[in-house]
């Protein structure tokens, strides 16, 4: 049974730093692609970051590159994303995913807030 469970999140002021991780069971994040998207109020869901991390293959969304840093600890089968110079507009619910025998599965959910 594939899991995900996410955690770190909070309120940060703006400029300042989260890591947010991402407890994988049911699968072994070396073998798949594992994501982060988020969510802000009224608006769809995004995708930030996504790692394969046998090779360190690693994606990011514009809005988060050269700031974000998606990584993972194959011993702890978990996904880290580092968030560095936080914003306010990086306001979200930020949701683990991976794609697993044809089916997307998702975390619950972690709220960042950034505001000062």
């Amino acid at each position: 049974q594939v899991q995900l469970v996410e955690s770190g999140g909070g309120l940060v002021q703006p400029g300042r730093s989260l890591r947010l991780s991402c407890v994988a069971s049911g699968f072994t994040i070396s073998n798949y692609v594992v994501g982060w998207y988020r969510q802000a109020p009224g608006k769809g869901r995004e995708l930030v970051a996504t790692i394969l991390a046998t090779y360190s293959n690693t994606n990011y969304a514009d809005s988060v590159k050269g700031r974000f840093t998606i990584s993972g600890d194959t011993s702890k089968n978990t996904v880290y994303l580092q968030m560095n110079s936080l914003k306010p507009e990086d306001t979200a619910v930020y949701y683990c995913t991976t794609w697993f025998s044809g089916a997307q599965f998702w975390g619950q959910g972690t709220q960042v807030t950034v505001s000062s």
